[in-house]
């Protein structure tokens, strides 16, 4: 894992093995995000074994913080608040019907409480996804398994705002009519139909529209701005119509500065949407997140 600044330096790494696949007990893949997770000031990150750490741009990576429940057909997905306190922790077990889900609120230390908050069994699962301030959790609602398809097969169908105390839900943005349509910013989200985006605040207002030529990857800037488009291989800013071919962004930096993750045939990037330039990340890997890391 890599932390990546603007000028595309790595400027902080650690090494851990990741949890393996998971299925539904049948030929379908249990749906499940990257283990990984940022406060203002640390990315936590999870082993195979369940053992969480955290990463950070000045002081490495820590012991271990906390250990999760994890197994051949469970694993743990999580978020960490802003402030470094609270951990919402989601509890799957996957099944040949779908997947049973617990979410809890643990202390984020050993030995700290561990409040279960909700529990559902179904096609439907929870993805603990970030929180906005300390006063509100985002949970995404998505499909438990997935044997492949369109949009709306393998990620976030729509965003839940709740009471980190009760689970009790405030605002739902997105929905069956508008799918979300990439990872979430401070700002909100944009969701999609065939042919029309549209970003949404955190309580749920529409804050405008735009055509699209059918589905596609939109990803919204921190402040709610700009939304990058990933089109036919290239990006494309919709505010500016800035483009930048051969990069498949994954997400914002900060407000001018757009990545795109890699592997050994694709080199990862960082765009400058204000000059155009574009330098190469000095890691290979998928994109996970920003820090800081507060919705």
């Amino acid at each position: 894992m890599s932390l990546v600044g603007i000028d595309g330096r790595v400027v902080a790494s650690a090494q851990a093995s990741t949890p393996g696949t998971v299925t539904c007990a049948n030929a379908a893949a249990g749906v499940v995000p990257p283990p990984i997770s940022a406060s203002n000031s640390r990315v936590y990150f999870m082993d195979a074994l369940g053992a969480v750490r955290a990463l950070s741009p000045n002081a490495g990576a820590t012991s271990p913080i906390i250990d999760l429940p994890i197994g051949p057909s469970r694993r743990s997905l999580f978020a960490v608040s802003p402030d470094d306190a609270l951990m919402a922790v989601v509890v799957v077990d996957f099944t040949a019907n779908g997947a049973t889900t617990k979410l809890y609120m643990y202390q984020l230390q050993r030995g700290g409480s561990q409040v279960l908050l909700f529990q559902e069994s179904g096609a439907f699962s929870l993805w603990p996804t970030g929180w906005h301030g300390t006063n509100n959790l985002v949970v995404a609602k998505t499909p438990s398994c997935t044997q492949g398809g369109g949009p709306g097969t393998a990620g976030p169908l729509e965003f839940h705002v709740v009471d980190p105390a009760t689970a009790i839900r405030r605002f739902t943005v997105g929905g069956p009519g508008c799918l979300i349509a990439g990872p979430p910013s401070p700002a909100g989200a944009v969701c999609e139909s065939d042919v029309q985006a549209t970003v949404l605040t955190w309580a749920a207002a529409s804050i405008r529209s735009f055509s699209i030529p059918g589905f596609t990857p939109a990803y919204l800037s921190p402040n709610g701005s700009q939304v990058a488009l990933t089109v036919n291989g290239e990006t494309v800013v919709q505010e500016s119509s800035k483009a930048f071919p051969g990069m498949q962004a994954c997400g914002w930096i900060d407000e001018t500065h757009v990545f795109s993750g890699g592997d050994a045939q694709r080199q990862p990037r960082v765009g400058d949407v204000t000059t155009g330039n574009v330098v190469p990340i000095a890691a290979q890997g998928d994109c996970a997140g920003r820090l800081p890391g507060g919705l």
